[in-house]
């Protein structure tokens, strides 16, 4: 097996690899949250950061306690625990410090423990046998990549707010052509690196 280069991880994981335009990960808050570019820039924020320690906290829990006690069966119940207790963690910091981000994100914020994205992130790791600094580059750029996504689709929307459209695209019907037109365009870097 080849061993990537975790800045190739990380670049993948943006572009060629995203979790929204490739595998379709965390796409109910993606649609829900893509009204304001604020708004998305935050929550964006917040799902890389969560990302990224919970795929670095994940890591260790499942090479130093769930491998060496033969418990590996178990490793889709010990990452949605330690991803429930992280995000409590982080709900009660952003609701105490950035208390404007805590409302505007609302119901999503908590909903992030079951953002699907946070844990495919650490389930690809384990699959793909990644190494700590592979394990890192790839949550980093998955949650940059995630945060890309929603932003560009909040820009999208609010481009075209004011336009007249038909009733059945109105919504979610008009979130849905336009990320797959987005996916259509992140095809286009698949030359540049790809992980599988």
């Amino acid at each position: 097996m080849i061993e990537l280069n975790p800045l190739a991880i990380f670049f993948a994981a943006i572009f060629t690899n995203n979790m929204i335009f490739s595998y379709f990960l965390g796409m109910c808050s993606f649609i829900a949250v893509s009204n304001e570019i604020p708004t998305s820039f935050g929550l964006g924020q917040a799902v890389t950061f969560v990302l990224t320690f919970t795929t670095i906290l994940n890591y260790f829990i499942y090479h130093n306690i769930l491998v060496p006690l033969n418990l590996e069966y178990l490793r889709f119940i010990v990452f949605i625990i330690s991803i429930a207790a992280f995000v409590q963690l982080l709900e009660m910091i952003v609701e105490r410090y950035f208390p404007n981000l805590y409302y505007a994100l609302g119901i999503f914020l908590p909903l992030i423990t079951v953002n699907c994205a946070i844990l495919g992130v650490s389930l690809f790791m384990v699959i793909r046998q990644y190494t700590f600094l592979q394990s890192v580059g790839f949550a980093v750029g998955s949650g940059l990549g995630w945060t890309l996504a929603i932003v560009a689709m909040a820009g999208a929307r609010k481009r075209i707010r004011n336009n007249k459209l038909l009733k059945g695209l109105e919504g979610p019907g008009i979130t849905l052509i336009i990320t797959g037109l987005m996916a259509l365009a992140f095809v286009g870097f698949s030359g540049i690196v790809q992980i599988q």
